[in-house]
């Protein structure tokens, strides 16, 4: 039955009002009340229906749109930020600048000016949002961290001396079993036969891509500074100290009631001192100041280095904190895949045949893991009550 013009203006003028998200549960069971009422006239259920019909489109149409633009928000930071990244840090440490085609050979200085811009803009994000900056957790597991990231960095940052970007990167993607074995360790945490295949995969794929490098030299700036061992035995270092660091983090996390930002600081503030000590009883940090001195284009190169770092982490949580972390995994394989990709082009990386199989193993592995544990079905939620009783009202959309 059609409703007389003052029902249905009412009607719209409800439905236009609780366009906003924040109006959706409270229209819910307005809709609801309406189906109690007694049968008139203008049954209430009909109201009901014929208001749902309006505005149920409206709100979905807005929701999905504004997941669109934040899932291209979240791949376009974290892609163009780690991408950029990727090709300044092997610019840096396998590129030489000036005309006496000096090296820069300070890994821990990058480490240093990484962290104490992420210590800053991490600081300045808890006091923009009126948080506490004391630490949750005691100040020594923030240092393990830390000592365990500098680690990590420094191994990286080392072996783009002796391997090339390419084999670096793709080396990276080896973590799922030293994680696997920190986990197993550290969190007590059991995995599938399913998990064990695809680690063996992807360290299969590592392997081949290491062993067959292609014939020709690597990069014409790099002759003579290529040692595979040495380059390796740097990266596994890497694997086993980053393995350590992101178990640990996760560790952190499910143990304390912490803000991501509030880790983030204290964790780089840890690695500041750390890596300035360093630096100093190393006697390296004024020999890199004056290197940066004299180069301006390492200046400028370490200063986007720093900021696209700090930039990426902040994208890497929002993503996880707004998708997930399989839709994140995906999206870091692709920026790997990328960044390889753009590295052999600026660089002028051959690829053996060999070295080719080796990445389809290692990616394909890693996407069939992402895309099956996606649609692997998940148990129902359980039933809302309320009262003891199940409620007949849906949570918020």
């Amino acid at each position: 039955m059609p409703l007389p013009g003052c029902s249905q203006s009412f009607v719209s003028m409800v439905c236009h009002l609780t366009v906003a998200p924040s109006y959706v549960p409270s229209f819910r069971f307005f809709l609801f009340f309406l189906k109690t009422l007694p049968s008139t006239t203008y049954p209430g259920e009909k109201i009901a229906e014929w208001a749902m019909a309006e505005q149920l489109p409206t709100t979905n149409g807005v929701k999905e749109n504004n997941k669109l633009w934040k899932g291209i928000f979240a791949v376009s930071g974290i892609m163009i930020t780690l991408v950029i990244y990727g090709i300044l840090q092997e610019k840096i440490m396998r590129v030489p600048y000036g005309v006496n085609k000096e090296y820069f050979k300070y890994s821990l200085f990058l480490v240093f000016c990484n962290r104490i811009t992420t210590s800053a803009v991490s600081a300045g994000s808890l006091l923009a949002s009126r948080k506490a900056l004391d630490p949750v957790a005691p100040v020594y597991k923030y240092c393990l961290i830390s000592v365990s990231n500098i680690l990590t960095t420094t191994c990286q940052y080392e072996a783009l001396k002796y391997v090339s970007f390419p084999v670096q990167t793709l080396a990276k993607c080896a973590k799922m079993i030293p994680v696997m074995i920190w986990g197993t360790f550290i969190m007590q945490k059991t995995y599938k036969g399913f998990d064990y295949l695809v680690a063996f995969l992807v360290t299969l794929g590592c392997s081949i891509f290491i062993l067959f490098p292609a014939g020709t030299d690597i990069s014409p700036y790099s002759k003579g500074r290529e040692n595979t061992v040495w380059g390796v035995s740097l990266m596994l270092g890497y694997l086993g100290f980053d393995g350590f660091t992101s178990t640990f983090q996760d560790k952190l996390f499910k143990g304390y009631d912490m803000e991501i930002h509030n880790q983030i600081f204290y964790t780089t503030l840890c690695s500041c001192v750390l890596s300035l000590t360093g630096l100093i009883l190393q006697g390296h940090l004024l020999p890199a100041i004056d290197f940066v001195y004299r180069h301006n284009d390492c200046f400028f190169d370490i200063a986007l280095l720093s900021t696209v770092a700090t930039a990426s982490q902040f994208f890497i949580s929002y993503t996880i904190r707004t998708f997930g972390a399989l839709t994140f995994a995906a999206i870091m394989t692709t920026r790997q895949l990328a960044s390889i990709m753009l590295s052999c082009v600026w660089f002028v990386h051959p690829l053996s045949w060999e070295q080719w199989i080796g990445a389809v193993i290692v990616f394909g592995s890693l996407y069939a893991k992402s895309f099956l544990k996606k649609a692997s079905p998940k148990p129902p939620p359980p039933p809302r009550t309320l009262n003891g009783a199940s409620s007949p009202l849906k949570g918020n959309p």
